[in-house]
C-alpha cells in the first residue's frame, strides 16, 4: 500500500507538499477546479521547486478545461522540472465542471482526449479541432519527446472503468473503493478523507465535527448530483435538500459546490453533524489504531494507493496521518 496525499491547491500548498515529502508521503495529488482553487499547474511547479523526491500530479484534469496541447505542454514542463516524479489523472468531471454549471462529459470524449494527449507526448501528430497538431518545442523550451508519464483514469462507474482498462495506467477513485477496479488496472488509487483522533476524541468532539463537516457536505453534494431525492436517504439529507433547493435553479450550482472539500457553509453546518454515524463507517477516521485498520481494509478491498486529503489544520492532519500509517508501518 502506497500512502499519498491529495490537496486543493492554495498559496500554502507548496509548503504542505514539502512537509508531506519530509513525512514520507509517496505522492501529492493536487486538484484541478479553477472556480475554487489556485491554478493546479502553477501550484505543482511551485511544489516541485521545494521538493526532490515526492511524486507530483494533477487529479483530476478535465478535458474541456484545456486544449490538449495546453495540458501536454504543462505535463512536459513539470516532467522537466521533476523528472521521474510525475503522474496524471484525467476524468469526465465532477466539481471542476459542476462549479461551472455543467455536467460530466461523455467517456468517449475523455478517451479521444487521452489518445491525443498521449500522441502529443510521444512526439507524434494528432488531429484536434480539424487541424493537425504536434509539440514543436525546440531544445531549451521543453524536454525531448517521447515524454513518458503514467495516466490514471478517474473512474467511479462501469463505463469509466471500461475506458480505464482500455487506455489508462491506473484508476483514481474518490471516497469509496471500486470493486471492479481490480479488473481494470494494477494501480488503484483512492482519494480518502477523515481525521486521526486525539486522545479522548470521538465523532461528537467539536474538532472532529469541524474537520469532517466539509467531507459531509461533499457527501450530500455527490449524492444530490446523482439524483436529487436520493440525498433524502442520508441523515439530515431532506432538510439539506430543501434548503439548497430554495436557491434559484440557475444559481444553485454556485451555492452547492462553494467551499468544496475546504469548508462547509453555514447552511451545510446545520445538517452535516447528523452525518457523523455515516462518516464513522465510511471515512478514514478514528484512533491511530482504527485509522491503520481502515487503511488495511482498503488494501484488502483492492486499493493500492491511499491519497489522504487533510481538511482544516492541514499540517496537523498530515502529521497525524503519517504517524498512524507511514511511521507505524516502518516500526519493527
Amino acid at each position: 500500500m502506497i500512502i499519498s496525499c491529495g490537496l486543493p491547491p492554495s498559496v500554502d500548498s507548496p509548503g504542505h507538499v514539502e512537509l508531506a515529502e519530509q513525512l514520507g508521503f509517496a505522492r501529492a495529488w493536487l486538484y484541478d477546479s479553477p472556480a475554487l482553487y489556485h491554478d493546479v499547474w502553477m501550484a505543482l511547479a511551485r511544489s516541485a521547486e521545494r521538493t526532490s523526491s515526492i511524486g507530483l500530479g494533477p487529479a483530476v484534469l478535465i478535458p474541456t478545461l484545456r486544449h490538449p496541447m495546453v495540458n501536454a505542454a504543462a505535463i512536459a514542463s513539470l516532467c522537466e522540472q521533476a523528472p521521474g516524479r510525475v503522474a496524471v489523472a484525467i476524468g469526465a468531471g465532477f466539481t471542476g465542471r459542476m462549479t461551472l454549471g455543467q455536467r460530466p462529459i461523455p467517456w468517449r470524449d475523455v478517451a479521444v482526449y487521452v489518445g491525443v494527449l498521449r500522441t502529443l507526448l510521444a512526439g507524434g501528430e494528432a488531429e484536434w479541432d480539424g487541424a493537425v497538431i504536434s509539440m514543436l518545442h525546440p531544445h531549451g523550451f521543453g524536454p525531448p519527446r517521447p515524454i513518458e508519464v503514467p495516466i490514471l483514469m478517474a473512474a467511479d462507474g462501469p463505463r469509466g472503468l471500461e475506458v480505464a482498462a482500455a487506455i489508462a495506467d491506473g484508476v483514481f477513485s474518490a471516497g469509496f473503493p471500486q470493486p471492479d477496479a481490480v479488473r481494470a488496472a494494477d494501480w488503484r488509487a483512492l482519494l480518502a478523507f477523515g481525521t486521526v483522533f486525539d486522545e479522548g476524541e470521538d465523532f461528537t468532539s467539536p474538532r472532529v465535527l469541524d474537520t469532517l463537516a466539509p467531507i459531509g457536505a461533499v457527501l450530500y453534494h455527490a449524492t444530490y448530483e446523482r439524483g436529487a431525492e436520493a440525498v433524502d436517504g442520508l441523515p439530515g439529507g431532506r432538510a439539506w435538500r430543501e434548503a439548497i433547493e430554495a436557491v434559484p435553479a440557475e444559481r444553485r450550482h454556485l451555492t452547492l459546490h462553494a467551499g468544496h472539500l475546504v469548508e462547509a457553509s453555514p447552511l451545510e453546518r446545520s445538517h452535516t453533524a447528523e452525518l457523523a454515524p455515516v462518516l464513522a463507517g465510511t471515512s478514514v477516521s478514528g484512533s491511530p489504531d482504527r485509522v491503520r485498520q481502515r487503511v488495511d481494509e482498503l488494501a484488502a478491498a483492492g486499493v493500492t494507493e491511499v491519497a489522504f486529503q487533510p481538511v482544516g489544520d492541514v499540517e496537523r492532519e498530515l502529521r497525524a496521518f503519517a504517524a498512524a500509517t507511514i511511521d507505524a508501518r516502518s516500526e519493527p
